[in-house]
């Protein structure tokens, strides 16, 4: 006997925006692309306290528009390049 259901897709749709994140702008060296360095807190898992922990992304800027210093905001994307992942909102 044949089982005649359908399925029907009940996963909800995903969302084309990857992670949003903001940041200070500290290089602006390279061409169509910034280097912003994000800070997070962090909890130790032992004792409790918070740290700042911060790391550099390299996100792409057409036309390098952005300054150092700047506070930008940046979104994950399709790889651009080897590093490069974000991209200035």
């Amino acid at each position: 006997m044949k089982n005649t259901e359908t399925k029907q897709n009940t996963e909800k749709p995903t969302s084309s925006k990857g992670k949003v994140l903001s940041g200070k702008v500290v290089s602006t060296k390279m061409k169509d692309t910034i280097v912003v360095s994000v800070n997070r807190f962090v909890k130790h898992p032992k004792y409790g306290k918070y740290f700042q922990v911060s790391k550099r992304y390299k996100a792409h800027d057409t036309g390098n528009t952005k300054k150092e210093g700047e506070t930008v905001s940046i979104v994950e994307v399709a790889p651009i390049s080897k590093d490069k992942h974000f991209k200035v909102i």
